[in-house]
């Protein structure tokens, strides 16, 4: 592929260079890589399953050595709020109110979405701020029918000359009516990390936000500073980054070759996968991950703020065992049981599937053989009971040396035209609600290059629309998927309750988001 030199200047100008653009090309001109499913990750089998005294045991845990570590929340935020309002821009582009009734279209749309929207509207956080706009600009409203009213409710909500909500970042949407006031998904997660991931009276959280969003997100923070410190007793540091332009990947026509606009490459974002960079660039022992539209209710959240506390408990309980065998794996004396008790632990409580030629190994390649195991970054990740949500599983896969590991996969990664990819997915009885405990430093205290543990071979080629017309663009591997394939994975199982995210619109209305019982 030639470029022009005005094309090699923007390309440079991202932090990129020629070769890894011609890479990108050709990942274009090749299928997606599959993944080798070898089975679902069960209870008993890759995912952990404690009772009573264990979540109690490993939550004390947490909480009496939390206070000797740095701590930081990091949550991914720089989404808009565009597809939980699917359902209502596709209504107003296709109802027409001279000719039908909202109920008529609503029935011939098949849609439950918008039969509840229409029915429980008022149970919504921004129902009455709406409204008044409404009231304010059109006081002949009392003399409309209920339809014009419904109609221009929706056309107010969603409108770029009004509150143009689907534009909104979701994480400074109204989120929660709590009566006196409204909260949005940022402050419930200050909220929360106020409860689970504070240090001496205060609570670090990082935000990768769009640019465009940034200042509102500092804005809002300003805004309810004072309230919410003041109500948790707790001083709040946040931080934001941004997705690098260089994580960007050159977007192309069907036939595979490269875009231009007005003389220019088309380049656009390559996924969550592409946070790894700003996971990466976070200095501290323990990191909670967490989406931003996955939050509760304040007076609903002990139980989420308990499995935290067990999660994070397990993480640094298993995290001293490694780096005590990584300390000790230094000693070239160290000897054969000892060994054999490392590999056992590595197998058992971190997942880690050791070779069947590891008995067969001289002594000191078996210790070099544990250290290139042992010496990764861990995450404890959370996995609820499988309802029928869309998203990614816990499965064992099969890598193409043969090895098997722990991974969260997503199902646009499985082969569906083999049956039996398939019907391994359907008997994944988990489902992933992103809900990660990382621990990024080595026994050291030296932090991993997260880079390094990326499977950068399970990218994704995915096909969009721009300007009407049909593009291909190139997605990094996920965050919590490829771009966590190498480390090393802990599973456990936690109650469905904790996973309270919001998809569309109408997940308002679920009892986690609602003040009332």
């Amino acid at each position: 592929m030639k470029f022009t030199a005005k094309e090699i200047s923007q390309i440079i100008e991202r932090g990129l260079d020629v070769k890894t653009i011609e890479n990108q090309l050709s990942c274009f001109n090749n299928k997606n890589r599959n993944i080798n499913l070898c089975a679902p990750a069960l209870v008993g089998n890759g995912i952990v399953q404690m009772n009573d005294k264990e979540v109690d045991s490993y939550a004390s845990f947490y909480k009496t050595s939390k206070e000797n570590i740095s701590i930081i929340k990091f949550v991914p935020a720089s989404g808009a709020a565009s597809r939980m309002f699917k359902s209502l821009y596709l209504f107003l582009d296709n109802y027409n109110i001279n000719k039908e009734t909202i109920n008529s279209y609503v029935n011939r749309a098949k849609s439950i979405e918008l039969f509840l929207f229409f029915v429980t509207v008022e149970k919504l956080p921004f129902h009455d701020k709406v409204f008044a706009a409404l009231k304010k600009n059109y006081p002949e409203y009392k003399q409309m029918t209920l339809d014009e009213r419904r109609l221009l409710f929706v056309e107010i909500m969603l409108a770029k000359e009004h509150f143009d909500f689907g534009e909104y970042p979701k994480g400074l949407l109204p989120f929660h009516n709590y009566g006196s006031y409204v909260s949005t998904a940022f402050e419930e997660h200050l909220v929360e990390a106020s409860k689970y991931a504070s240090v001496g009276g205060k609570a670090s959280l990082h935000f990768t936000v769009s640019k465009d969003h940034h200042l509102q997100f500092v804005a809002h923070f300003e805004t309810i500073k004072n309230i919410v410190e003041s109500k948790t007793e707790t001083q709040f540091e946040i931080d934001y980054s941004f997705q690098d332009p260089k994580t960007d990947t050159i977007s192309v026509r069907i036939d595979n070759t490269p875009i231009r606009v007005e003389g220019k490459l088309l380049f656009r974002p390559s996924g969550h996968g592409a946070l790894i960079s700003n996971l990466n660039a976070i200095d501290a022992d323990l990191i909670f991950i967490k989406n931003i539209d996955n939050v509760l209710m304040q007076h609903r959240g002990d139980l989420m703020v308990f499995y935290k506390n067990v999660l994070a408990g397990l993480l640094l309980k298993t995290q001293k065992l490694a780096f005590d065998y990584a300390l000790e794996l230094d000693d070239s004396s160290i000897n054969e049981n000892r060994v054999n008790e490392i590999a056992n632990f590595l197998s058992d409580q971190m997942n880690v599937c050791i070779s069947k030629e590891f008995e067969k190994y001289a002594h000191h390649f078996k210790i070099e053989y544990l250290k290139s195991r042992i010496h990764r970054p861990i995450r404890v990740c959370g996995m609820v009971k499988n309802e029928g949500e869309p998203g990614g599983g816990p499965f064992w896969v099969k890598k193409e040396n043969g090895e098997l590991s722990l991974q969260i996969v997503e199902m646009n990664q499985i082969n569906t035209n083999s049956k039996h990819q398939k019907a391994i997915s359907k008997s994944s009885t988990h489902f992933n609600p992103v809900d990660l405990v990382c621990g990024v430093r080595d026994y050291k205290g030296e932090k991993y290059d997260l880079e390094q543990f990326v499977d950068l071979s399970t990218h994704f080629v995915a096909v969009k629309n721009k300007y009407g017309k049909k593009l291909k663009t190139l997605e990094r591997p996920g965050l919590w998927n490829g771009g966590m394939a190498g480390w090393n994975t802990i599973f456990v199982e936690v109650p469905l309750t904790t996973f309270t995210p919001v998809k569309s619109i109408v997940d308002l209305l679920k009892a986690p988001h609602q003040l009332e019982d």
